[in-house]
């Protein structure tokens, strides 16, 4: 049978394909729309459903402590500080699920279908291993994992109560944001949206049953959580048997070494990220906890409505990232680059936005989770503010970090995901806090922005300089091979 294709400049041509199956021939067509379709156009049209996934991620965390903060400060006060084995499941999730995934856009976009097969099974697989490793562990040394945390004594049982839940739900947490990272750098965002959004939703309505309905408490709304993920996992386990998806065939499993030296290699960028903002958050728990327990719920609060702000801009990322693998691995660094640019100069704009709504009503905002307590409001306003200020530079932190990233620049990406929550944020905390109390917890994490951003900035243009030669030799090699197209082969 014969299928229209394109070249590398547009052009059509036709060759001649045996054999394709219904899948294979849908695959070819996202290989088609991933490397021809204008970059702007589907980068909104792939982040509008990550950016919902992530807000949905964030909307699970925010819901807890809305409820919870009906409870008193110190239930708040624990669901803040058990927050951060949400963050290190996250971690985990990203390690494997990102690793898995820019390898498999990478692979697609260069036409490897069998290995991007084989890697997704392995990332799946070894996720949920990793999630019943750490449900164990957690569970059999619970008091002492709370105290690591950051739990006072005052707050000791209702972050036990918490933590079992969660613990429980460690393996399919993980699973979940494995599924969902590989779901969207297929291209296939939507899938991953009806799975998160679908659990959210329920999670919503769960929290208050359990909670106030059933009288759980802070248990209730660990267990809200627990049971809205094992639902987002089977949606997203089901949405990789869809058409035109790589599905979760354990027939391909592999133990061949290169496959999880790339996993290692494009996950330890998200690892850092997403595992240093654990640990920055249980440091953030036990210098707040010297000032008492309002200090904590304030400090919480805050680093939630970062945390849900910040998580739009990564979304929006996560749109940006599949196309970056698709094009790089076809060798479309004009495409690479122009949607690189086009995302940061959206993303600075809408930043800036929500930072000065962020500024003019922090004391409203803080309002919503403790109204009763004006101490936390007192604490929370400020650090708010100050986070509000330096929020629009992390536009170019956030874009270079994953442009790195997909494209296997894994020891740049790493160093700028370590520097903006670990190598940078904790000394400035322990540095500061000594000598300003609690101005300087509130001033830690605008500081270190500040000096991310610095950093970052020779890292981003010196990928891109590298990049504009490569796509000029490209050219010059494509003319002298009098503009042929390239060999294709729509079944990998």
């Amino acid at each position: 049978m014969l299928l229209i294709s394109f070249d590398h400049h547009g052009n059509r041509y036709m060759r001649q394909v045996f054999e394709i199956t219904t899948n294979d021939k849908r695959m070819d067509e996202k290989y088609i729309r991933m490397t021809e379709t204008p970059v702007e156009r589907l980068v909104c049209n792939l982040a509008i459903p990550t950016i919902s996934i992530m807000l949905i991620s964030a909307i699970y965390n925010v819901t807890d402590t809305y409820f919870v903060g009906w409870i008193g400060t110190e239930a708040t006060a624990a669901v803040g500080v058990s927050f951060s084995l949400m963050i290190l499941i996250q971690a985990m999730g990203f390690f494997f699920g990102q690793g898995a995934g820019i390898y498999i856009s990478r692979q697609w976009g260069a036409q490897n279908l069998d290995a991007a097969s084989t890697m997704a099974v392995i990332g799946f697989l070894i996720s949920i291993i990793a999630g019943i490793l750490l449900m164990t562990l957690g569970l059999i040394f619970l008091e002492p994992f709370a105290r690591f945390l950051g739990a006072t004594e005052e707050i000791l049982p209702y972050t036990c109560d918490y933590l079992f839940f969660t613990l429980i739900g460690a393996p399919w947490m993980t699973g979940a944001v494995v599924l969902n990272n590989i779901l969207r750098f297929q291209g296939s965002a939507v899938y991953s949206m009806v799975g998160m959004v679908s659990g959210a939703i329920l999670n919503i309505f769960l929290d208050p049953l359990f909670i106030f309905g059933f009288g759980m408490g802070v248990s209730g709304a660990a267990l809200a959580t627990l049971i809205s993920q094992f639902v987002s996992f089977c949606l997203l386990l089901a949405g990789c048997s869809g058409k035109g998806n790589i599905r979760i065939n354990l027939s391909r499993f592999s133990t061949n070494f290169t496959f999880y030296r790339e996993l290692i290699k494009g996950g330890l960028p998200s690892l850092f990220r997403q595992g240093f903002s654990g640990i920055a958050t249980i440091c953030l728990n036990h210098v707040a906890g010297a000032y008492g327990v309002a200090v904590i719920a304030a400090v919480a609060i805050v680093r939630r409505i970062a945390i849900f702000a910040s998580y739009a801009l990564i979304g929006f990322g996560q749109g940006f990232q599949p196309v970056c693998g698709f094009n790089y691995g076809a060798k479309r660094y004009d495409r690479v680059m122009r949607a690189f640019w086009f995302c940061v100069r959206t993303s600075v704009v809408v930043l800036l936005l929500l930072a000065i709504a962020g500024f003019v009503f922090a004391p409203e905002i803080i309002a919503v989770f403790r109204r009763d307590d004006p101490e936390v409001i007192m604490v929370g306003t400020l650090s708010l503010r100050l986070q509000c200020i330096t929020f629009p530079l992390m536009s170019w932190v956030v874009f270079n970090n994953m442009m790195l990233q997909t494209i296997g620049k894994s020891f740049q990406a790493s160093i700028l995901a370590l520097a903006w929550q670990g190598l940078f944020l904790l000394p400035i905390l322990f540095t500061l806090t000594p000598h300003l109390g609690v101005f300087g917890i509130q001033l830690s994490q605008p500081i270190s922005d500040t000096v991310t951003f610095l950093l970052a900035i020779p890292l981003g243009l010196g990928v891109l300089k590298e990049m504009a030669g490569e796509k000029a030799q490209k050219s010059s090699g494509d003319k002298a091979d009098g503009g042929l197209p390239p060999s294709y082969n729509p079944l990998g």
